[in-house]
């Protein structure tokens, strides 16, 4: 098992604070003590118990959900991480309080009282720091799981989202082949290799969760040829992605609900059609995607509500998308007017969570 050095510093600092405060609790029920004698056997004891005991415990078996050696083992740790530190610490709290005349001025002490009370702190101490810690490790475990099912609810959301997005597509571009395979079969040739390229990136894109900025560009240029065999003339694209963000990693499928919303709300139902412009760029520490088209724009309804259409479905998706990989520092922004619509996505350009 592999030690989180940084952890276990952590671990023996709020020892070290746990044992200064039960120093300076004993100074305060007894004033005429002098403070250095305390603090140096309650400091001595307290981190010998934590090497014992939370270095020890990765000696053994551990429970996943705990970290700590399950059953009576963990029990048998604490007990003799206790004694030992208990022995250890006393004998080097001795050494050093006689090497530096810290006894000197204290009052003749009764050893037996001394012994109980300093048997009975430690056992105290050493239960509740190490309930403490056993707590800490099992609440960290939980939040990780909880963590992980709340990313695998987002996934199977987005998955469910996807599965009903995709056949959408895949039936209106059937439907248009089916046509053109006895009007045009060169056209439905093109057609058919463009949407066997298509599949093949979506396949590619389905078997991961997350993927350079490129493929999903790539997977853009594949849709934007199927939609000019269907649109022909009246379909105009620009893609444009820096060299510099092609490696930005990605959730798949972010751009093209984005696309096909634009074509199929915005320049399919304009009689002249239009164009559509994709383009990446870094602002302030973030990726800008901006997906503008010259289409029909929206209704003042639908930009204030920042849908489209029958669009729900598909910014639904992207919205997840960017929830599920950035949380809030990601947005999508719609806007709409007579000369098109303009969708803006801007999210960190560092990793994904």
């Amino acid at each position: 098992m592999k030690i989180d050095w940084i952890g276990k510093l952590q671990h023996l600092l709020q020892t070290l604070a746990f044992c200064l405060a039960i120093a300076t609790l004993q100074v305060m029920f007894q004033p005429e003590r002098p403070y250095a004698p305390p603090l140096a056997y309650s400091l001595c004891i307290g981190a010998f118990t934590w090497a014992f005991i939370d270095l020890g415990r990765h000696l053994f078996p551990s429970a996943a959900e705990t970290g700590w050696p399950p059953g009576w083992t963990g029990l048998a740790l604490v007990a003799g991480g206790i004694v030992g530190g208990y022995f250890l610490g006393n004998a080097l709290a001795d050494l050093a309080c006689r090497s530096f005349g810290w006894y000197e001025g204290s009052a003749p002490l009764d050893r037996a009282v001394e012994l109980r009370n300093s048997v009975l702190i430690t056992a105290l101490a050493g239960i509740a720091g190490s309930y403490y810690f056993y707590t800490v490790n099992k609440s960290a475990y939980l939040e990780r799981k909880m963590t992980e099912a709340r990313r695998l609810a987002n996934e199977s959301r987005l998955k469910l989202l996807e599965s009903q997005l995709e056949p959408h597509m895949l039936f209106n571009t059937l439907a248009n082949l089916r046509a053109l395979v006895s009007l045009d079969p060169p056209r439905a040739q093109a057609m058919l290799d463009h949407l066997i390229a298509f599949l093949r990136s979506s396949l590619d894109a389905s078997s991961a969760s997350r993927h350079p900025l490129s493929r999903e560009f790539d997977r853009l240029r594949d849709y934007l040829a199927l939609m000019g065999v269907r649109m022909g003339p009246r379909l105009n694209t620009a893609l444009n992605l820096p060299p510099e963000l092609a490696q930005v990693q990605v959730p798949p499928l972010l751009l093209q609900p984005l696309v096909e919303n634009a074509i199929k709300h915005g320049l399919e139902p304009k009689v002249e059609g239009g164009s559509i412009e994709v383009s990446a760029r870094r602002v302030d520490g973030m990726v800008e995607i901006v997906v503008r088209d010259t289409g029909l724009g929206l209704a003042p309804a639908q930009d204030a509500a920042g849908s489209r259409g029958g669009g729900g479905l598909g910014l639904a998706l992207v919205r997840e998308r960017l929830a599920s990989a950035w949380g809030p520092a990601a947005s999508l922004v719609l806007k709409g007017d007579a000369q098109g619509t303009v969708a803006t996505l801007r999210f960190p350009a560092g990793a994904t969570t």
